[in-house]
C-alpha cells in the first residue's frame, strides 16, 4: 500500500488504491495520482507510450480499451 513514484526522479505517479490485477506481469492502474503525474503520446494505433510527467522516464504503455471490466475486483 502507498504511492508509486518514478524510479528516476521520485515524482508521484499512482496510488496503490488505483492498482488492479491484469494479465500482463506489469502493474496496471485505473488512474494517475494527479493530472501531471504522467505524459502520454500515441506510439501506434491503440497504444500510448507512458512517461513520467516530470522527467520523461519511460513507464510502459497504455492500451486503449483495456482495463478492468465493470464491476470486476481490482485484485
Amino acid at each position: 500500500p502507498g504511492i508509486y513514484v518514478c524510479a528516476r526522479c521520485g515524482h508521484e505517479l499512482f496510488s496503490s488504491r488505483a492498482k488492479y490485477e491484469h494479465s500482463s506481469p506489469w502493474p496496471a492502474f485505473t488512474e494517475t495520482l494527479r493530472g501531471d503525474s504522467v505524459a502520454k503520446r500515441e506510439e501506434r494505433p491503440g497504444a500510448l507510450k507512458v512517461t513520467c510527467g516530470k522527467c520523461g522516464n519511460g513507464l510502459g504503455h497504455e492500451f486503449l480499451n483495456d482495463g478492468p471490466k465493470k464491476g470486476q475486483s481490482r485484485f
